[in-house]
């Protein structure tokens, strides 16, 4: 059989090769084809060398890289992979390199940013998995804690523990066959990240004798990891929220040989090296790379006056979870797929499944140390013993699905796992939606995916209701709010007010003298984002406002706040401010030249089911959103449906670049197609 791609209407592409490993080539062949720029951008992210294309503003960035060790780690992970896996990435890797020049010819942002496509190592996938969810559950968040409990004590560092816009969430659920209309299950949800173009997710099918696999890949990554329908069994996962890296303290001093660093033990020898990271327009910047036996220094150093260290699974094992990707292909029941996940390392996520049997799972997978629960808090001393990793939490929690099983990142299944969940809301509100009545379809997911209802309103809609002294405005304002039926809508201009009435409230709170001394913060570039006391009050909004421990006039500030926005003139609707901004490597247009540009109005907010973060106080403008949209039917997998933001197509101008983002933005679902006579044959050359 000829290793042959086709397309259906939207472009996606559906590939069939004679063996598997010639599958895996013709994935990286087409990947390459596709998104040439995006993986080859991803791969120099991962080696730390973007400030040699991007300039000064990548240099936080490639410094880390480096000092985190990303490349060396994906080498010892690849080297650790048992032969069939090695073989299957190696086969994905030379696709990737006989398709890549082709596809850069085809991509504008090489030219653009003086790049020339490299030759791809063998172990650059695994690389750009490591780099990808290195900063996956937030560990710079300890930074923030310790920050926190300086200035306020340790009792405040939990009021603001929420998950921020720089965390990634998804929504899952899995309705089981007595509340669906055909009597087999349903499994549908949306990860949750920066909305990227082009987007994070490749929406694919891989065909060989063996199996047979649609579902959502990484560009640069082989196999279908998250979110997959085998045709017998369907998965998908959520982020856990667990938290498996610390951050360690660490004295080090200089000898005449190297750097030593104090450990239980005493003092030990750490590794040392230097490394250049390549400025354009700028001078090179050295980065010394030193790595004590907790692992690799990423703030600070031996001439500073602090290094901390970051210790993170795939670091310490040298695993990353690869040998599961070849067997989710394979596996054609829950049992498989439960099999398959007992390898995945990280990032640690909840997973559910269901099979053509009958068969459901509910469980987390992935790497979580046995440590002292100080480890989770905050910067932790690397000399203590006691705060050294003892083992692995085993086993991971799992439970027997009862009905509707929801995901929602929020402190259920995982909680033994994390510090830092979502906000219950959304998953509330799923189970609510779906626990409503039966009979559900693949048809009627889009209205679960796009649930407007902010369950979180209420804290601050209920502090307006018993406000003194108040304008006339202002009680028409209120009054407006607390009829409002809590939908952002993008239409609506009451949610606009409640956005508004939100932000000034957020911005008053963290001016407040009491968080004053939180506005300083002493990191480097790189975490400076994570410390953001603006952004932290947003999304801890909801704890602010109910706490006692702090010496603030909730009500006082909520009455100016009202005032405030009241005085202005009428918002126009939600969506007029609420508009999508993806995110680019190179910024650059979303719309080729003479093509219509698209309204990006949004519905939603963070804490709705139909999740789009924006920052309150600092911008209505939202990144991050869902990535994709998907509903498996295990009946009939042609009935099943999934959308992403913009396409299939990477490549500016093309066809495909964009053509889903309308069923995307009014939430609806694109028609999987698996009859191979109905798809449009692309190439039809041997690869073998």
């Amino acid at each position: 059989m000829n290793a042959t791609v086709y397309r259906d209407a939207w472009g996606v592409p559906h590939l069939r090769a004679g063996d598997h490993l010639e599958l895996a080539r013709l994935q990286g062949r087409n990947v390459a084809a596709d998104r040439a720029w995006q993986i080859e951008a991803a791969r120099r992210r991962m080696l730390g060398e973007t400030a040699a294309f991007l300039g000064p503003e990548a240099v936080a960035w490639d410094t880390f890289a480096r000092q985190a060790r990303l490349a060396d780690t994906a080498q010892r992970c690849f080297r650790e992979l048992d032969d069939a896996t090695r073989e299957w990435v190696e086969a994905y890797v030379d696709g990737v390199n006989a398709g890549l020049p082709a596809g850069a010819a085809r991509a504008p942002e090489f030219a653009a940013a003086g790049v020339v496509p490299g030759r791809w190592e063998p172990w650059a996938p695994l690389g750009i998995w490591a780099a990808a969810h290195i900063l996956f559950t937030g560990f710079p968040s300890k930074l923030w804690r310790e920050h926190v409990a300086r200035h306020l004590g340790d009792a405040a560092m939990n009021l603001f523990t929420s998950e921020g816009p720089r965390t990634s969430g998804s929504n899952g659920w899995l309705i089981p066959g007595e509340l669906t209309a055909t009597g087999t299950a349903l499994v549908a949800g949306d990860p949750h990240r920066y909305v990227e173009s082009p987007g994070v997710y490749q929406q694919i099918r891989l065909a060989c004798p063996e199996y047979d696999v649609l579902g959502l890949a990484v560009p640069g990554v082989p196999g279908v990891a998250h979110f997959g329908h085998a045709g017998e069994v369907a998965w998908a996962i959520t982020n856990a929220s667990a938290d498996y890296q610390d951050l360690y303290d660490e004295r080090l001093r200089r000898t005449a040989d190297g750097v030593e660093a104090l450990g239980p033990d005493g003092w030990q020898v750490a590794e040392r090296h230097p490394e250049t990271v390549e400025v354009r327009g700028g001078d090179a910047v050295q980065v010394e790379v030193i790595e004590t036996a907790r692992g690799p220094v990423v703030i600070g150093g031996p001439d500073a006056d602090r290094a901390v260290s970051l210790r993170y699974p795939p670091r310490v094992t040298g695993r990353l979870g690869f040998t599961a990707l070849p067997q989710l292909l394979r596996a054609t029941t829950v049992g498989g797929i439960d099999t398959a996940f007992d390898e995945w390392i990280e990032p640690v996520n909840v997973v559910l499944a269901a099979d053509t049997s009958g068969g459901l799972l509910h469980r987390t997978a992935g790497l979580v140390p046995l440590r002292d629960a100080e480890n989770g808090l905050r910067v932790v001393p690397g000399w203590e013993r006691e705060h050294e990793w003892d083992g692995w939490i085993h086993p991971m929690p799992r439970a027997t699905v009862d009905g509707v099983a929801v995901m929602a990142n929020a402190r259920e299944l995982a909680a033994p796992l994390g510090v830092e969940f979502a906000a219950p809301h959304r998953s509330r509100r799923i189970r609510e939606l779906l626990t409503a009545r039966a009979g559900w379809t693949v048809e009627d997911m889009p209205t679960v995916h796009t649930d407007s209802w902010l369950g979180s309103a209420g804290s601050i809609l209920d502090l307006l209701l018993d406000l003194p002294d108040l304008s006339a405005e202002a009680v028409e304002l209120r009054d407006r709010l607390s009829a409002w039926d809590r939908r952002m809508d993008a239409n609506s201009t009451t949610a606009s007010s409640f956005a508004a009435v939100r932000r000034s409230l957020s911005r008053r709170i963290a001016e407040h003298p009491a968080l004053a001394a939180l506005e300083e913060v002493d990191a480097p570039e790189m975490f400076q984002p994570y410390l953001d006391l603006l952004t932290h009050v947003a999304f801890a909004l909801e704890n602010l406002l109910a706490t006692d421990l702090l010496p603030i006039d909730v009500p006082a500030l909520a009455r100016d706040a009202l005032e405030e926005v009241a005085a202005k003139k009428p918002r126009g609707p939600w969506g007029e401010t609420h508009q999508l901004s993806p995110l680019q490597v190179i910024r650059g247009p979303l719309f080729a030249r003479g093509e219509e540009p698209i309204d990006l109005a949004l519905s939603g907010d963070h804490h709705c089911v139909l999740s789009t973060t924006s920052v309150p106080g600092v911008t209505d403008v939202c990144v991050r959103a869902s990535v994709a949209r998907y509903a498996w039917d295990l009946g009939d997998r042609t009935k099943s449906g999934w959308c992403v933001p913009l396409g299939a197509s990477g490549v500016l101008g093309d066809e495909h670049h964009h053509d889903q983002l309308p069923l995307w933005l009014r939430g609806e679902l694109a028609p999987i197609v698996t009859d191979w006579d109905q798809l449009t044959p692309e190439i039809a050359e041997d690869h073998g």
